[in-house]
């Protein structure tokens, strides 16, 4: 335990945190505390895992307590629809368990992937939106990617009137669709310079890059030097990158990403419920197929009959390859209700795969230690923004916004369904 500790426990926990849980002695902060901390150290990034369980948030929280490393713990809304994890259930998972096995390690609760797929949403979002900040959320994820470049940059002016300024704030530009559809500088800049002009600084922005959301098939993953090219053109307005689709992209893929970019947030879903289950994975835990069937590890995870029982569900519901995720909700009571050796060794098997990433591949080892002295340095949950506003607003004004969008250099890429 870091020396400060109990000063960065006094100070260092937002409004909501202290109203939901005043007893509690777990470091829930600011997404901001998480991005800095990373920012610090350089060349480092932490994992976002997306607790799509139970049994992972246990699994990702022991590991960054072993790694003495800051982490971030995820759900995506679209997330919510099949795993028992939600907005509203996250942080009190995450603030259970931090104060049951004694986690003294910095954790941001973020909610990823806040889809705003047409203008229609916004006016849904505004009343829900603070709601799940009431529910613990300490960080957000406004992603508006799936429309044009100016309604993207409005929706994110817009909603930022309902979210803390203390909060840790992410953005996107350009869907998650693998090798089409890339950001580009200019879209990117685009959106961020019209932030800026608004007076909204997002900690991170989360691109097109190459990756994918689930299972890595096509082999092209992330595109490290496009992902430098962006974030160098956005130096300027001290945007950190958010890594989406980690899980199918090999170690020196991913050490490339925090060694030559700006990215301190690296999102690990698929990966993190594979090993949960005990099922065969690489180094990077993209699952190993045989004859398009996973390979289950006999004493590993979970028990053989409930494997069993779960492959034969998938089954009856046509489910194959990465819809396997949709198993979360309806298997999660029966996975709890195993015998505590079984659910262990599930947990177990998430910490060590996190920890290996978090140690060896991530850099982000004692990165802890750098977000506690930030909080005491600051005497405040509040870290504030990172860039001071330097675009003129007279030049991002509504219809400027909607003309500059015309001339832009984008490449939107196939129409489909790419949520997580």
């Amino acid at each position: 335990m870091h020396p400060d500790f109990d000063r960065a426990l006094q100070v260092g926990r937002p409004p909501n945190i202290q109203k939901l849980f005043p007893h509690s002695r777990a470091l829930l902060v600011s997404g901001k505390v998480i991005d800095r901390a990373l920012a610090g150290k350089g060349k480092a990034m932490t994992m976002a895992a997306n607790g799509r369980s139970f049994l992972v948030i246990r699994g990702a929280l022991m590991a960054a307590q072993r790694a003495n490393s800051a982490i971030i713990i995820e759900i995506a809304r679209s997330e919510s629809t099949y795993c028992p994890v939600n907005f509203w259930n996250i942080a009190r998972q995450v603030d259970a368990l931090c104060n049951e096995l004694a986690i003294t390690v910095p954790v941001a609760i973020h909610a990823d992937h806040y889809g705003i797929k047409k203008e229609s949403d916004i006016p849904a979002a505004m009343v829900e939106i603070p709601t799940i900040f009431e529910a613990g959320i300490t960080s957000i994820a406004i992603d508006a990617s799936h429309m044009p470049d100016d309604k993207n940059l409005f929706a994110n002016i817009e909603l930022n009137s309902v979210i803390p300024s203390w909060a840790g704030l992410e953005t996107e530009v350009g869907e998650i669709k693998g090798d089409q559809g890339l950001s580009t500088v200019d879209d990117a800049s685009f959106l961020i310079r019209g932030l800026n002009a608004h007076g909204i600084s997002p900690d991170w922005i989360a691109l097109n890059n190459g990756s994918a959301h689930g299972i890595e098939a096509t082999g092209q993953g992330i595109q490290v030097e496009l992902t430098a090219e962006i974030h160098k053109a956005l130096e300027p307005y001290g945007i950190s990158g958010a890594q989406h689709g980690t899980s199918g992209n090999n170690s020196d893929k991913l050490r490339a990403i925090a060694g030559k970019t700006h990215t301190t947030k690296a999102n690990v879903a698929t990966a993190l419920q594979m090993v949960g289950w005990g099922l065969e994975v690489n180094d990077y835990g993209n699952a190993i197929m045989s004859d398009g069937e996973f390979i289950k590890l006999e004493g590993e995870g979970l028990t053989e009959g409930l494997w069993q029982d779960m492959k034969g569900y998938a089954a009856e519901q046509g489910w194959n390859g990465g819809n396997y995720k949709k198993l979360n909700l309806p298997f999660e009571m029966k996975i709890l209700a195993q015998p505590e050796e079984i659910r262990e060794r599930m947990a177990k098997r998430v910490e060590q795969f996190v920890y290996s990433i978090l140690v060896n591949v991530f850099n982000a080892e004692n990165s802890a230690d750098i977000a506690i002295e930030l909080i005491c340095k600051a005497g405040t949950y509040d870290l504030g923004p990172k860039a001071a506003k330097i675009e003129d607003p007279a030049e991002w004004t509504v219809a400027k916004i909607a003309e500059r969008a015309k001339t832009l250099d984008v490449n939107a890429g196939p129409e489909g369904d790419f949520d997580d």
